[in-house]
């Protein structure tokens, strides 16, 4: 892939973790500031059933982060864009849709298959 390609998805790939970062430090100030004691019940499991539900998200986002990481790692060694079943090529298109992508569109497609039988 051409070094300014590279730097592209590098540069989308720091912006995304920027983002997943703040997002997460935003969830712990709130959730650090949020001392309500609600008195009704149903507002307190409400409460609780929303920071379940964030933490869920947020855990989510850690999972994408260590994707991210081990992206760029993928750009600095120079595997980026090489599918690591197959080896080929995996698609510009296919990497500006899913940037941590590790597979080529046929090869995923293999895989979700195989998951699907039984």
């Amino acid at each position: 892939m051409e070094a300014e390609k590279l730097e592209q998805f590098r540069q989308l790939l720091l912006d995304e973790m920027k983002t997943l970062m703040s997002e997460a430090d935003k969830t712990v100030h709130e959730m650090g500031d949020d001392a309500s004691h609600f008195p009704d019940p149903t507002d307190r499991a409400t409460q609780e059933s929303d920071r379940t539900f964030e933490l869920r998200i947020r855990d989510r986002e850690r999972k994408l982060g260590n994707k991210i990481r081990e992206a760029l790692e993928r750009i600095e060694d120079g595997t980026y864009g090489i599918c690591e079943d197959c080896g080929g090529d995996i698609s510009e298109a296919r990497l500006k849709a899913r940037p941590v992508t590790t597979q080529c569109i046929d090869c995923k497609i293999e895989a979700e298959q195989k998951e699907k039988r039984p």
